[in-house]
């Protein structure tokens, strides 16, 4: 009876220590990666980014999708919506941009954003909704010509 026991909490212990290593833990680690240090896949203008999804969405979401890209391109829009910080940059189209979901440890160079001002962005790209989307972004306010 008592190797039972010894069984029957052992298989507790071991079932608890597998549950919080699986639905505890990730509360703990940070889902927004740091772009600044991260090394980009490809560099493209917003305009490239923009017609390669307009003339091909399934070949471009193979190129981009799910991978850090660096877009350079100027800026249309910025907003602070629902405590997102997001910039929209245009693109050779007047229906279709770039919208980046800016990582939150970027506030100071987002407030250092003038529309039409040139900008390289660093993120993740999840593909094409109407506008090209990036998340987690880093801003680089001097782009390379």
């Amino acid at each position: 009876m008592k190797s039972k026991n010894k069984i029957f909490l052992g298989t507790i212990i071991l079932l608890s220590l597998i549950n919080g290593y699986y639905f505890i833990v990730p509360y703990f680690k940070s889902s927004e990666k740091n772009m600044e240090n991260e090394t980009a896949e490809l560099s493209v203008s917003s305009n490239k980014i923009v017609n390669a999804y307009t003339i091909n969405e399934e070949k471009s979401n193979i190129l981009y999708a799910g991978k850090i890209i660096e877009v350079t391109g100027f800026v249309k829009e910025i907003t602070f919506l629902n405590n997102r910080n997001t910039i929209i940059l245009n693109s050779n189209t007047q229906t279709f941009g770039v919208i980046c979901d800016v990582n939150p440890n970027q506030k100071g160079k987002i407030k250092q954003l003038k529309e039409n001002q040139k900008i390289r962005v660093k993120g993740i790209c999840e593909g094409f909704l109407k506008d090209v989307i990036l998340l987690n972004c880093s801003i680089d306010l001097t782009p390379n010509e």
